[in-house]
């Protein structure tokens, strides 16, 4: 079978990888419109039980990504200079690049050939493929080209947000908020490596008007973000890669394919930075869709399993993003709540944690929580 996979993102990578170790006489061609070293934005997480779900398909991989990640078994929230531990919500972080080259080796250890540099302008240029495997992110072609097609719904997100990086280490996965004379911002924060740390820059549409954000240049607003976390930053830097204010979008597919063409990751679905979970989906996808494919004898087939095994797993983690999303567009109101009232909001804030499983995963941040509710 002759397979095309357009992006090179994790997705893209991750399903080359597989198919064309597991088939080894496949031609599988990887088109990737950047440069190999490019990337945007910094590091990316994933929850202990993604690494648990990838360890159980591969974990040759994740024996190569773990050496790489920054690890923490807390939550830090700080609020008006005050700030609490949510203890038990393990994660781990990485740097996108470092993930991207890793995920590059894997795939060259496996016999593809990735053809960076390379923009799929038009998908005539991929006649003659049995497959077309679409992992070419929010922009998708594939998906821009049909999709009344695949069904296609884009809306976004009301809150602007810029993705930042700084050399300040962050022991934890952590959340700043703070209030200004214009308004409120929010920072997500998380080592990714030993000397540099993921800084995520939120505000609602109000804050970011009041700025005047639109008139301002990159470096402009990276030195307004500085000002607003100086505390938080303690005299480290921004650094910046492509990082504009942006709406976060939602997309999301009736139809998960089309014709020979499947859709994966960010141009199938997409979730919300607040839950971290766009990276972990994409490489489910493509194990999902492997999975599916081997199982089938004619890709109509593979494709109807496919969503159907898949979408309900996905579903479920977009409903989560969205009440996330929804507790975020309204955080400014959250934040007069008493600091553990405002953590107990946070920590339940996507539906997915009751009182009952925070009590057993979290029980020092609840024991503080009962107190405060005794008090």
């Amino acid at each position: 079978m002759r397979i095309a996979v357009i992006g090179a993102g994790p997705g893209g990578l991750y399903f080359s990888y597989l198919w064309k170790k597991r088939h080894g006489d496949a031609q599988v061609d990887l088109f990737e419109q950047n440069p190999a070293g490019a990337t945007w934005g910094f590091g990316v997480v994933f929850s202990e039980q993604a690494l648990e779900f990838l360890a159980a398909d591969d974990p040759d991989t994740v024996e190569a990504i773990t050496p790489w990640m920054e690890s923490w078994r807390n939550i830090t929230l700080n609020l008006r200079g005050e700030n609490v531990e949510i203890d038990g919500v393990g994660f781990s972080s990485i740097g996108r690049l470092d993930l991207l080259r890793i995920l590059q080796a894997r795939a060259a250890s496996a016999g593809v050939l990735p053809r960076y540099g390379t923009q799929v302008t038009s998908l005539d240029q991929l006649a003659g493929y049995d497959l077309i495997v679409a992992a070419d992110g929010l922009n998708s072609l594939v998906r821009r080209s049909f999709e009344g097609d695949f069904g296609t719904s884009m809306s976004y997100s009301s809150n602007k947000f810029a993705w930042y990086g700084t050399t300040k280490r962050f022991e934890t996965l952590s959340q700043t908020f703070v209030k200004t004379r214009l308004g409120s911002f929010n920072a997500h924060h998380y080592r990714y490596s030993r000397d540099m740390s993921t800084f995520l820059v939120e505000c609602d549409l109000s804050t970011w008007q009041a700025y005047g954000f639109a008139d301002k240049t990159v470096e402009e607003s990276k030195a307004i973000c500085e000002q607003v976390f100086a505390a938080t930053l303690a005299g480290h830097a921004l650094v910046s890669n492509k990082s504009v204010w942006r709406n976060s979008p939602w997309i999301w597919n009736e139809r998960w394919s089309f014709k020979n063409m499947v859709l994966i990751g960010d141009a199938l679905h997409s979730t919300h930075f607040s839950i971290g979970s766009g990276t972990r989906l994409a490489i489910e996808d493509a194990i999902a869709l492997t999975r599916a494919l081997e199982a089938e004898r004619d890709l109509e087939a593979a494709f109807a399993r496919y969503q159907h095994e898949r979408q309900p797993i996905v579903k479920k983690l977009v409903s989560a993003a969205r009440a996330s999303a929804e507790w975020y567009a309204r955080f400014p109101e959250h934040m007069k709540l008493d600091l553990i009232d405002f953590a107990y909001s946070y920590i339940t804030r996507s539906g997915r944690i009751d009182e009952a499983r925070l009590r057993a995963m979290s029980p020092a941040f609840m024991a503080r929580y009962g107190k405060r509710s005794q008090a």
